[in-house]
């Protein structure tokens, strides 16, 4: 008999470690844009999988292809070559830049990667990687420490070197960083973690003449922005800004782990045998994945859909913002999704929870949202209904208050 939740919770109590905030729910079940729980009660999901699942649950035409790779080739070391991940190689490198890849399975082992290629490229003395404050880089401690909010830095110091911090947005708070010692900028084109926050118009423009002038390396974070969330395969196309160097997950698999660096093909020989590796990266599964999500995208047109979606939602939750004053802004780009509140999110998370509908609450005000690209209008607007319940629900508790 399959458990309940509250078995399978009591599980996770007593052999779980308990470093994740978790919700009083066990999901079993995942189609488009629903779960179901244990219970089976379903919820309608715009956060499915982290921002992971792009294509929705268990998009069919990566379940059809990975279930035919199982039957092949799990897994092989890196010491041999495989077709499928050279071809996922070239799928990557012809939707953008022309680079070269790396392949990981998560976005801080890519960032990590980025990290040390800029050093291993970067003449002596330079060394140093200028970010942002409000980005997140992942959890590893190098990114952790490339990861400019000092509430993932507590009780972890002394942080890895290397790392300075400038205001997301302030291009001469960067030029007066700038010294002999700095080898790179590494920036998100979107901050997810931060708030939604979409980089100022020439921002990154002037971002790519500061390191040209410099000679220094720019690194795109494009694990959340990347492989179609903003309408474009990556948001760097959107700006109009090109990267040396760019690193991407999140929904690169459809929904698997999986993650990439992508680098110019002159700086890639600097990641030399022997200093840098990943015992799963570009894995036969990984790659049958990408490549069906790949493929999944150009045949449903689902760039496009995705600019459809994102203008649906920023139209929808602007008539929000002009009816709840709890609303102090909205950030739409593509299905990067973010709603900032003048109060704390997660009970409007909750509340959104208890009517089966799930988001996700980031930098304690802005509710996130990172939709599907296969969710229909119906179910858009669904979504919208029930925030807007919640949200004016709490903000006439709040005007009684």
């Amino acid at each position: 008999m399959p458990l309940s939740s509250s078995e399978t919770i009591a599980l996770f109590q007593k052999y779980v470690v308990p470093n994740y905030n978790r919700f009083p729910v066990a999901l079993v079940r995942g189609e488009g844009s629903w779960v179901w729980d244990a219970e089976g009660n379903r919820y309608l999901d715009l956060f499915p999988g982290w921002g992971c699942n792009l294509l929705g649950h268990c998009p069919p035409l990566v379940v059809e292809a990975v279930r035919d790779q199982l039957g092949k080739l799990i897994h092989v070391p890196n010491t041999w070559y495989t077709e499928v991940q050279g071809q996922w190689a070239a799928a990557l490198s012809q939707r953008s830049f022309g680079g070269q890849a790396f392949f990981c399975n998560s976005g801080t082992e890519a960032n990590e990667a980025a990290i040390k290629l800029i050093r291993l490229h970067s003449p002596r003395p330079k060394y140093k990687i200028i970010t942002f404050e409000g980005g997140f880089h992942g959890r590893t401690l190098g990114s952790t420490s490339a990861t400019a909010q000092p509430k993932y830095h507590e009780g972890l110091g002394p942080l890895m070197a290397g790392f300075v911090y400038a205001p997301f947005g302030d291009l001469e708070a960067v030029a007066r960083l700038i010294d002999d010692e700095t080898a790179a900028i590494l920036v998100e084109p979107i901050q997810g973690e931060g708030g939604v926050r979409i980089a100022p118009d020439g921002f990154l423009a002037g971002l790519r003449r500061l390191a040209d002038e410099h000679k220094l390396l720019l690194a795109f974070d494009e694990v959340q922005t990347g492989f179609g969330r903003t309408g474009d395969w990556f948001a760097y196309q959107g700006f109009g800004v090109t990267p040396d160097i760019m690193t991407l997950s999140k929904a690169l698999c459809g929904g698997l782990a999986g993650g990439a660096m992508l680098v110019k093909p002159e700086i890639a020989p600097s990641l030399r045998p022997g200093m840098h590796a990943c015992t799963f990266g570009g894995n036969p599964i990984a790659a049958r994945a990408g490549l069906a999500a790949i493929e999944m995208i150009e045949r449903e047109n689902l760039l496009v859909r995705a600019k459809q979606l994102g203008e649906l939602f920023a139209q929808r939750l602007t008539q929000l913002q002009h009816q709840c004053p709890l609303i102090r802004e909205v950030r739409v780009r593509g299905l990067m999704i973010g709603v900032e509140l003048s109060i704390e999110g997660a009970p409007i998370v909750k509340a959104c929870l208890e009517r089966r509908l799930l988001v996700n609450c980031t930098h304690s005000t802005v509710i996130r949202l990172l939709p599907a690209m296969t969710l229909s209008d119906e179910l858009a607007h669904q979504g919208c209904d029930i925030l807007a319940e919640v949200l004016q629900q709490a903000a006439n508790s709040t005007a009684v208050q």
